[in-house]
């Protein structure tokens, strides 16, 4: 009986895409796509709303309140001794960006598959628009926490803001690509294991508790505090605080030790997003 001959193909197609290829020039020449994606979530999703844009004072501002009768009138956590609207604000306005940012990233595979399944264009623009998207509504909500600093800079004088609120762009900067790279992350994970959207929702709400959101690091015992310096965020939020309520224990080398884990965090989720983008539409 003869065997069956070997089959010779004359042309493959193969992917050339290496783990560390991030084309940082290709990302942008597709940023027109990117402001495209940016509009496109913006416009969808308030359209059909009857306040619209409101709701971006409106939702931290109920936050705010319930926090100021939970955490200020019942469990009578310490704010420093500044009044407690401008703190418990400044931590709801920049834990909202990175919360946000983190969950709508980490489901980006699966929420745009049938795009990415039809059309070429990096990925890296998908999670990209996610971020950038997220900082229309920060800037928003941070001129509401301007007015509220400014005006209880005139009327209270334990408000002192200082030089360091020049360091609120990098701030953020740093809390996008924290919310970049474990979204990236989790995004690859949830490929295969979609029940780990569950566990990352319930992880975001106990990580907010372990994070100086609510509480300053000042009220934390001393021989607790260097759990919580683990937390890469929990330097920004100390900073930021630091910088326009001039409250709090901050230390500018807690916000270098958040900036290296955050710069591993993003270069893990980069090349981990790298690595499954190629093939992530065989298994979604």
């Amino acid at each position: 009986m003869n065997q069956p001959e070997e089959q010779v193909w004359t042309d493959t197609i193969d992917s050339k895409h290496g783990l560390l290829d991030v084309d940082i020039k290709e990302v942008w020449r597709y940023r027109d796509l990117l402001l495209m994606l940016v509009k496109k979530d913006y416009v969808t999703f308030y359209k059909q709303t009857i306040l619209g844009p409101i709701w971006f004072f409106v939702q931290p501002i109920l936050t705010m309140l319930m926090y100021m009768l939970l955490f200020g009138q019942i469990a009578k956590l310490s704010t420093d001794g500044v009044p407690q609207m401008p703190f418990y604000l400044a931590g709801i306005i920049i834990w909202n960006y990175f919360s946000e940012a983190l969950t709508k990233t980490s489901t980006v595979f699966k929420d745009n598959a049938a795009v990415m399944g039809k059309v070429y264009f990096p990925r890296l623009i998908m999670p990209l628009s996610i971020v950038v998207s997220g900082l229309m509504k920060f800037v928003i909500q941070f001129i509401l926490f301007i007015v509220v600093v400014i005006y209880y800079t005139f009327i209270n004088p334990q408000l002192h803001p200082n030089a360091w609120v020049f360091f609120t762009p990098i701030l953020i900067g740093l809390m996008a690509l924290l919310s970049l790279g474990v979204g990236m992350i989790f995004s690859s994970l949830t490929i295969k294991y979609k029940d780990l959207v569950f566990l990352l929702t319930f992880g975001i709400q106990l990580f907010m508790y372990i994070t100086p959101v609510v509480y300053s690091m000042g009220s934390i015992p001393v021989k607790y505090q260097w759990l919580m310096e683990l937390n890469p965020l929990t330097g920004i939020f100390e900073c930021f605080r630091y910088a326009y309520l001039g409250v709090g224990s901050f230390d500018w080398i807690d916000l270098l030790k958040s900036t290296v884990i955050i710069i591993l965090f993003f270069a893990s989720g980069v090349l981990t997003f790298n690595k499954v983008e190629k093939s992530f539409m065989d298994t979604v």
